[in-house]
């Protein structure tokens, strides 16, 4: 979260000047669905990444800049992303979660998460998705999109709270930022 907030404080007097710019942001569909546990850090880190990119892509609409939100699900074939990603690194810690009464949670949790995933799923798919965003023309990029095989009902979250907040910016006189 720090680093991304680092990266937008460089680039963004730039973008501003230049009236036009792309944020891409890299979000997660833990942020409204499938919730295992021993990943709180992660999906509270997305969280908060994503709210933030929420609030800029507002902040930042009449400067030019366009905000887009990629919205990965879980993909534990060709990734090393699950590799480490349930271990906490301070080894007392890790030691009370691997002995204690949790000591079965991270192989359960991984088993149920490859369960979800089809066989067909392929997470360069993500790539492909980036591609299509920054090549797309200036005013046509999508705000979210969701590249998730499992289909885990995220995306129709999504999709409700965004038409909630362009409403409501609508009604409050800001329909030039909503979108």
């Amino acid at each position: 979260m720090l680093g991304t907030q680092r990266v937008n404080r460089a680039v963004l007097p730039h973008m501003r000047e230049r009236k036009q710019g792309l944020l891409l942001w890299i979000s997660s569909t833990t942020v409204r669905a499938n919730w295992p546990p021993l990943l709180g850090p992660y999906f509270a880190a997305k969280a908060a990444m994503e709210q933030l990119a929420i609030s800029y892509a507002l902040e930042l609409a009449r400067f030019g800049i366009e905000t887009s939100i990629l919205v990965p699900g879980a993909f534990t074939s060709g990734t090393n992303h699950f590799e480490h990603a349930m271990q906490p690194a301070d080894a007392a810690v890790a030691a009370v979660h691997t002995e204690g009464p949790t000591r079965d949670l991270e192989a359960k949790v991984l088993a149920a998460v490859e369960a979800f995933e089809p066989e067909n799923a392929d997470p360069t798919e993500i790539g492909r998705a980036i591609k299509r965003i920054v090549e797309a023309p200036r005013g046509t990029r999508p705000f979210r999109i969701t590249v998730d095989s499992s289909e885990d009902g995220s995306e129709g979250i999504a999709v409700i709270q965004d038409r909630l907040r362009r409403d409501t910016l609508k009604l409050a006189g800001l329909g030039d930022i909503a979108r």
